[in-house]
């Protein structure tokens, strides 16, 4: 099977314009597919993914049936931090291939009906930036360092750092130069925040967004976008609990609200452009009330929705956070987004306990997540049921944030199994950067494709029913009452059009729905007893049903 020549789904056009009609609002309720570019595909057999490898696995998106792409930074890079320690924005690293080869990526994804997203990183360069070494070579009084936070140290030499920040990757969030002064990272050394308060630092990201709206770009995956701007004075955090990126709590490097004054800049950019292109923020915040400012009619289009994939897999659980997201997004008029997983968590089937229970347990979570209204973002693999790899070899690890989480991240970012029987499993001619487990040879695209109780099969036909389905996308929720251990709820579009119920058992327990309708889709096989669907523990299952049916689910 030639996966890279499998055409698009029928259900797509074949065409696709940049300049849709107005008012379509795509964001609102797309299915966008994460592509970590080290691990995806590699067309020229260096062992690393690429961007003509990306290009020539477009076909199996479209397939699948999601309607974009986000791809991680693919720009000059030394690579400290798989590439979001950036030396030029408006080039691709030779890693990846060429400018010329991202824009035949954009152009062929846009004449599969697919829409591209394209990382940014503005919080910090990396410091072999040029103006990184400018400021190096300016010395203490150039003005080149104003472009970045540098501070002299505290102590009676200046030999202790400005303030107590620690970084997210562990250690202060200092580094000293030979020459006295102290540089801010807030991630790794060879990451040096920049100064937005400085002109230069507002002109040219207005230029980098221009210079990719340009090339065809439909919108912006904005990496930390709470932390461009910094407390007044760069107060200490003090006894309080430092953030840690992930963390709760009010500190003074992130979610100021200066950000805001930035991100509003930016809409203004973005709607100036034809075709809707869109901004998502990459933020964490306090509480779901401030992650809200971020999605404001006049600020940026979406925004992750880490509590969601914080939730461990429990009902109640599961049913406030919707709720509490839900509420919070829409008292701004925004959607809500909805992630499983991503490039810097573990896979949630090895969160949600691993082996056939995380795989039941994953499966019935893609049900939930597809059903909810609003967006949802995909992981590369999570379709094909991915675990973490928890076994590779300490010398082949290369994330920096192996000190502060344990493992580091490098477990979810295995190169994906494409075909046959032997690691890399297609996904190029030179092996891969990281191992592949040889047992993934069950989960490649291959295996899966054709096999109606695969996890890729489950994904492609939620994609295609929630397309298809009228009340599943953007709209309404409505809860039922339903067992315990369980999440019932119905969706709805169109007054007098279908419905669609949804429900999902977190228990340990089967469970029995009263539901009228046929079914469209479970996660595990189910069987009906009357009236009644019983529900085995860890599935979800979707049903269609007509405005009159009010279905009483009571337990």
């Amino acid at each position: 099977m030639d996966l890279s020549s499998r055409p698009p789904s029928p259900a797509r056009p074949a065409e696709f314009s940049s300049s849709p009609a107005a008012g379509t609002r795509w964001w609102r309720d797309a299915v966008i597919y994460q592509v970590y570019v080290r691990s995806f595909a590699d067309a020229d057999g260096d062992g690393v993914g690429d961007l003509a490898g990306i290009r020539s696995r477009l076909p199996y998106l479209a397939a699948l049936g999601v309607d974009a792409l986000w791809i991680t930074p693919f720009y000059e890079s030394p690579m400290v931090d798989g590439g979001y320690d950036v030396t030029d924005y408006r080039s691709v690293d030779p890693t990846f291939g060429t400018l010329a080869d991202a824009v035949e990526l954009i152009e062929e994804a846009h004449r599969l009906g697919l829409r591209v997203i394209v990382d940014i990183v503005p919080n910090h360069t990396s410091d072999q930036h040029v103006w990184f070494q400018e400021a190096l070579a300016a010395g203490i009084s150039g003005p080149a360092r104003e472009r970045y936070v540098f501070r002299p140290g505290r102590g009676a030499s200046g030999e202790l750092p400005p303030n107590d920040w620690e970084s997210v990757f562990g250690g202060p969030a200092w580094t000293r130069l030979p020459d006295g002064q102290w540089y801010l990272h807030l991630f790794a050394p060879q990451q040096p925040d920049l100064n937005w308060e400085h002109p230069d630092v507002r002109a040219e990201f207005d230029d980098v967004l221009r210079f990719w709206l340009d090339l065809g770009a439909d919108g912006f995956r904005i990496d930390v976008a709470h932390g461009m701007v910094k407390a007044a004075g760069l107060p200490d955090v003090g006894d309080a609990p430092q953030s840690r990126l992930l963390g709760r709590g009010k500190v003074p490097y992130f979610d100021q609200d200066g950000v805001h004054d930035i991100h509003r800049g930016w809409r203004r950019l973005l709607d100036s452009c034809p075709g809707e292109r869109i901004g998502v923020a990459e933020a964490w915040a306090p509480s779901l009330d401030r992650l809200a400012n971020y999605v404001r009619p006049d600020e940026l289009h979406q925004v992750f929705n880490f509590d969601y994939m914080r939730t461990d897999w429990d009902a109640a659980e599961l049913r406030s956070v919707i709720e509490k997201s839900l509420a919070s997004t829409g008292s701004v008029g925004a959607p809500t987004t909805w992630v499983l997983s991503n490039h810097d968590v573990q896979r949630h089937v090895t969160r949600y306990g691993g082996d056939e229970l995380g795989r039941r347990r994953a499966r019935a979570a893609a049900l939930l997540t597809l059903a909810l209204p609003g967006s949802a973002y995909v992981y590369q693999g999570e379709e094909l049921g991915l675990p973490e790899v928890l076994d590779i070899p300490a010398e082949l690890l290369t994330d920096p944030q192996l000190e502060s989480l344990k493992g580091g991240r490098d477990g979810c970012r295995v190169p994906l199994p494409w075909s046959g029987n032997e690691p890399p499993f297609g996904f190029g001619s030179g092996g891969g950067w990281l191992p592949s487990p040889p047992e993934w040879k069950s989960l490649t695209v291959e295996a899966q494709w054709d096999d109606e109780a695969s996890t890729l099969t489950l994904y492609r036909k939620a994609l295609r029913i929630r397309r298809d389905h009228s009340a599943l996308g953007d709209g309404e929720l409505r809860w039922l009452d339903g067992p315990p251990d369980c999440l019932v709820f119905e969706r709805s579009g169109q007054s007098d059009g279908p419905r669609m119920l949804c429900a999902v058992n977190t228990g340990d327990r089967s469970v029995q729905i009263p539901v009228r309708g046929s079914l469209l889709l479970s996660s595990e096989p189910i069987r009906m007893e009357g009236p009644n669907a019983v529900l085995p523990p860890d599935t979800a299952a979707w049903w269609s049903t007509e405005p009159s049916e009010e279905p009483d689910t009571g337990g």
